[in-house]
């Protein structure tokens, strides 16, 4: 390697200063030391202009090495541009907190909204996140409004399920029709139709092409899921209705279909005895989950990473423990009555069932047999005595109000008891003819919907000719909507009351960017003992209680 040593004459010159000239003993001198050092691998930069004005006229700065032009660059952009992970924290709850007071002054139309009111919508925001925030609205239900029920036709055969979008402006209906519908409820209008198409043209037909038996959405809104009779699963855009993907791993019918409250997590229950689970932010399936003897026929989710699904004709309930790879089972005492065809949670300690034996069950996770049930819940047939089926169940999760429906025209509601114990009868919305095959409660409690066919979405075991294949939207009467919050449950199942709210409950900047940033961690449901274990990875919970939740 050679350097190049500008002579004299070459150097540029500063002012009338003159330069001396280098010796031949003191140019060796340095080519000595430099060779040295590149041996040594301590080469220093060399300087692209001599500005030392030493006498002796070193070339050579041994010096921090100067930053070429691009890193000055770039380090400027950095100290300018760049925060702090705290930094954005911070800048992104004052954000949330500036949205929440213009909610509020939306709201109360108030000029200025008090830090305690703000306070208190973080606490409910918190506490909904955790899946914690419990709201008594049944005891302001005092009715339905006839006169102002909708009645929404498009499907040609039965209406097998339906779902409610997160902001309550559609409605999405599913049919033995094979076709999916997107309604608008304000104008009770079909916004989208995606049609059925006719057996042996799955690979080209753009949608299904057998009965359409279940559907979710996420609760952002992003996902909208259908499975068919031929065990296909079809991911769409809910604003486009456009296909983004499908999945094919089911041997059998997809009879439920559910997300993990708040993710994108989506469970899959089949006729093939199997629960799988997929995640849709990757498009992908995860795992298959086995436990259930027979066909499963209804499945739901939990805020927390669970499961539950209704054994039909194994008259069990299973609670799918996803990250303790465990399930806790549930059974009628005695293994007496009936298929358990459908269930609903209604908080993440409570859910309902409701089967072919006409019965309505209320149960815990705390208890193994059921805490309360409704025998003859919709009454029986004069003809032979025997109880009309439970074809649909259906709660507001986190409130006290729930719903089941049958074919005996009727669809009923329930008041929950504050500890979750009981189930109390509202009213009856009566003259829906047909099968209620599948409700649904509007996300702001204003109204219930159903789907109503002729027949029952799994058979053809009766047909009811004077009925309509048809979405209803049926709006309730209540009273003052002031939107309190009566409480949370706690570990017992009470009701914890509001006090009032202390300067201690006020949060500061960090304290608020924490909240807002970190994920809720609950603590899971151990195990209630040894003896409790069935198989590998299946528990039991005990008569007397079994383990405690929290």
């Amino acid at each position: 390697m050679s350097f190049l040593i500008p002579e004299e004459d070459e150097r540029p010159e500063r002012g009338h200063q003159k330069r001396k000239k280098l010796s031949t003993k003191r140019k060796k001198s340095i080519m000595d030391k430099l060779v040295s050092e590149w041996n040594d691998g301590m080469l220093p930069q060399a300087r692209e202009s001599d500005e030392s004005e030493g006498d002796d006229g070193d070339i050579f700065d041994e010096k921090k090495p100067k930053k070429s032009f691009d890193e000055e660059i770039l380090s400027e952009g950095s100290e300018e541009e760049i925060e702090t992970a705290q930094e954005k924290r911070l800048r992104m709850a004052k954000q949330f907190l500036d949205a929440i007071e213009k909610e509020e002054q939306d709201r109360s139309e108030l000029k200025e909204v008090s830090k305690e009111t703000i306070a208190h919508r973080l606490k409910e925001e918190v506490l909904e996140q955790q899946g914690k925030l419990y709201k008594w609205i049944a005891e302001e239900i005092t009715g339905y409004d006839k006169d102002n029920i909708k009645v929404l036709r498009g499907h040609k055969l039965p209406v097998t399920c339906h779902v409610i979008s997160p902001d309550n402006r559609f409605i999405f209906s599913a049919s033995k029709d094979c076709s999916i519908i997107k309604w608008c409820v304000e104008t009770c209008k079909k916004v989208k139709v995606i049609h059925g198409g006719r057996k042996g043209t799955e690979d080209r037909h753009i949608g299904h092409t057998a009965h359409v038996l279940s559907l979710a959405v996420c609760t952002d809104g992003k996902f909208l899921v259908s499975g068919c009779q031929n065990g296909v699963i079809h991911i769409w855009d809910p604003e486009t209705m456009e296909l983004l993907k499908t999945f094919k791993q089911h041997k059998g019918a997809i009879t439920g279909l559910t997300f993990q409250r708040g993710t994108h997590q989506l469970f899959s229950a089949s006729a093939d005895k199997s629960v799988k689970t997929w995640n849709l932010d990757e498009m992908a399936f995860v795992e298959t989950l086995y436990g259930h003897t027979d066909a499963i026929s209804g499945i739901d989710g939990h805020y927390k990473e669970r499961a539950i699904t209704a054994g039909g004709r194994d008259c069990s309930v299973r609670v799918w423990k996803i990250l303790e790879e465990s399930q806790l089972v549930f059974s009628r005492a005695g293994n007496t009555g009936g298929a358990i065809d459908c269930v609903r949670s209604i908080n993440d300690n409570s859910f309902i069932t409701g089967g072919d034996d006409g019965m309505v069950h209320l149960w815990s996770i705390m208890k193994k047999h059921p805490l309360n049930t409704r025998s003859f819940a919709h009454g029986h047939n004069p003809e032979n005595k025997e109880p009309h089926w439970i074809t649909a169940v259906a709660t507001l999760v986190n409130t006290d109000i729930s719903a089941s429906g049958s074919m005996n025209g009727k669809i009923r509601l329930y008041r929950c008891s504050r500890d979750f114990k009981t189930l109390e009868l509202l009213f009856d919305i009566p003259d829906v003819p047909g099968f209620v095959n599948s409700l649904q409660f509007s996300g702001d409690g204003q109204f219930v919907s159903a789907g109503v066919g002729q027949e029952h979405r799994l058979g053809r075991w009766w047909r009811i000719k004077e009925a309509k294949n048809c979405l209803l939207i049926i709006p309730f009467i209540r009273a003052t909507l002031n939107g309190n919050v009566n409480g949370t449950a706690n570990g017992d199942g009470e009701s914890a009351t509001d006090g009032e709210e202390d300067d201690d409950s006020l949060l500061n900047d960090e304290e608020l960017s924490d909240v807002i940033s970190d994920d809720v961690n609950d603590k899971e449901l151990s195990a209630a003992s040894g003896d409790d274990v069935i198989s590998s990875g299946e528990e039991s919970v005990d008569d007397a209680g079994g383990s405690a939740d929290e």
